[in-house]
């Protein structure tokens, strides 16, 4: 659930930081008094979105090792993520 002003991380993205980017496949739209659900999806609903900038999560270490044969190795990942800005919710 994502409310106007919000960021939200996801992952990596192709556009460019600055690009607003808007999207139509909203599951749910509501507020305080009423709300509507959508099968699968709300018709005439987007929520427009601003990109922020392009970053990388945190480092996850992976570790393989097996016993009794001094097998032991070390890997690194980080994700590629982009973070949005909600400009804007239209019902």
């Amino acid at each position: 659930m994502v409310r106007k002003g919000d960021t939200i991380v996801v992952d990596r993205l192709e556009d460019e930081a600055g690009k607003t980017i808007t999207v139509s496949d909203v599951l749910l739209v509501g507020d305080d008094k009423s709300s509507s659900v959508g099968a699968p999806t709300v018709k005439g609903a987007s929520v427009t979105l601003k990109v922020e900038d392009h970053n990388k999560g945190e480092k996850i270490r992976v570790l393989k090792y097996k016993s009794k044969s001094r097998y032991r190795k070390t890997q690194g990942h980080r994700q590629l993520q982009t973070t949005l800005t909600v400009d804007a919710i239209s019902a």
